[in-house]
């Protein structure tokens, strides 16, 4: 009996008829037992324009949009030239997509639920083509594999916080038992969608974006998988952003601890929560690209054979220093839970956190969260001052707060950058401060030379 492996492939991945056909080639190479797909590249950002164009009143352009998601989707069908069952499976897709239009346009509301089952449309439609392109493939190699197009919201329960449903693990464990047993069998090949779930009272949910690595590390763990495979656009993760630093490295091992604080950090392959469940489960997960399935891609483990002290860095922009002053927190008790409890009231997460005598300050990511109730019931306890338009620079590796003369070096590659705050003590994985965002990229540049390029990164 061979390896249970689950498979997770993205939205560019996804893009065409072609780009499916290669990942469904990568599939039937890799053995997947299960496929967790994206909405196609695009189509995400298009249903929720069309959530909002509907709400807006503006049906003639609600129409064009339904119009070419319609039509992207006709298109990838002709391509691989699907089945009239797998068409007429779409055709009752898009009048639910019309229904649900129509529905917000003459309410005019569109609700967070009544988007997350407009979303979820994206994955519905994905995996009917996808399991069109697998079926094909397996029929190329002479497979006797029988591809089965799967619901994932039959067993990815979730609470109904939708927008972002948190997922109920011991719900799901039970689910995956009694629908997806049969997986280790070896006969079908599983295609279903990422992303997406379902309440107890049979609501559609969303996991939040970029939630289809999420979820398909919830079905990993579910079904107690092998490996884990997540197959995107690049190939695997790399010491920082390309984009960023032509001079970036791939990684090919990493450990589960590193990859998650680079994740939380900044990192755009993997979605900041994809790890959890392959972390308690201890399941190796693997990040490769779908386009270039030969390049080595990277391994995310728990243990690693090499501990360098700088594995990569993260640059995390449009972030927000918020800033809490007042002589009363001078030897004084329970103010830091004060603070803590007005952001848990207003379901605002804190990334990093400094203090002194009388000030904290702590990191946001994302100024739309800094309310003016939020800022009203934090000024009742101190003074606030908000920063805007600065990015957080992470350096991530191992025994970073136990080696003397670290901090020295990375201060000395940007000696003419200003730094606004620095985080360090928490994590041995993590040193993060900081700067302006105009200076955010260079700041990258320049410690990446310093410890990637350099070589240093084994010192200590």
């Amino acid at each position: 009996m061979g390896q249970l492996i689950v498979s997770k492939f993205g939205g560019t991945s996804m893009g065409d008829a072609e780009c499916m056909l290669r990942s469904a080639e990568v599939s039937f190479r890799q053995g997947s037992s299960l496929i967790a797909v994206s909405a196609t590249s695009g189509t995400t950002n298009d249903l929720i324009a069309l959530g909002k164009t509907a709400e807006a009143q503006v049906w003639p352009e609600a129409e064009k949009i339904l119009t070419k998601i319609e039509s992207r989707h006709r298109k990838i069908a002709e391509d691989l030239q699907i089945s009239g069952e797998s068409q007429k499976k779409l055709e009752v897709l898009f009048e639910e997509m019309n229904s649900l239009a129509k529905g917000v346009y003459l309410l005019r509301d569109c609700s967070t639920k009544a988007m997350d089952t407009l979303m979820s449309l994206g994955e519905r439609m994905s995996s009917v083509l996808f399991a069109e392109a697998m079926g094909r493939v397996l029929t190329k190699h002479g497979s006797t594999k029988k591809v089965e197009l799967f619901d994932v919201r039959t067993v990815l329960r979730t609470d109904d916080s939708f927008g972002k449903a948190k997922a109920l693990t011991g719900e799901i464990a039970t689910l995956c038992s009694q629908h997806l047993g049969f997986l280790r069998d070896g006969k079908r090949v599983v295609v279903t969608q990422g992303f997406i779930g379902m309440t107890e009272d049979g609501f559609t949910t969303t996991l939040g974006r970029g939630g289809s690595d999420y979820s398909a590390a919830i079905l990993a763990e579910g079904v107690a998988a092998d490996v884990l495979e997540i197959w995107t656009d690049v190939a695997g993760i790399a010491t920082t952003d390309p984009r960023l630093c032509p001079q970036a490295k791939p990684i090919r091992e990493i450990s589960f601890k590193e990859a998650s604080e680079l994740a939380t950090f900044g990192a755009k392959v993997l979605h900041p929560a994809t790890l959890l469940p392959a972390i308690r489960k201890n399941i190796p997960v693997f990040v490769g690209s779908s386009f270039d399935s030969e390049a080595k891609g990277t391994w995310v483990r728990k243990d690693v054979e090499d501990h360098p002290l700088i594995r990569a860095m993260a640059l995390r922009k449009k972030q927000v220093l918020v800033t809490l002053s007042t002589p009363e927190m001078l030897h004084a008790h329970g103010f830091l839970f004060q603070i803590f409890k007005i952001f848990n009231d207003h379901k605002v997460s804190i990334d990093a956190i400094t203090t002194s005598e009388i000030s904290v300050s702590v990191t946001l990511d994302d100024s739309t969260l800094l309310n003016k109730k939020l800022i009203s019931d934090l000024s009742q306890i101190a003074e606030v001052q908000v920063e805007e338009n600065l990015s957080l620079i992470s350096l991530i590796g191992n025994n970073i707060n136990h080696t003397p003369g670290l901090g020295k070096q990375i201060f000395e590659a940007i000696s003419d950058i200003n730094v606004r705050m620095i985080c360090l003590g928490a994590s041995k994985h993590n040193f993060c401060f900081l700067v302006n965002e105009d200076q955010g990229a260079e700041a990258v540049r320049r410690l990446h030379e310093c410890f990637i390029e350099a070589g240093t990164e084994e010192m200590g």
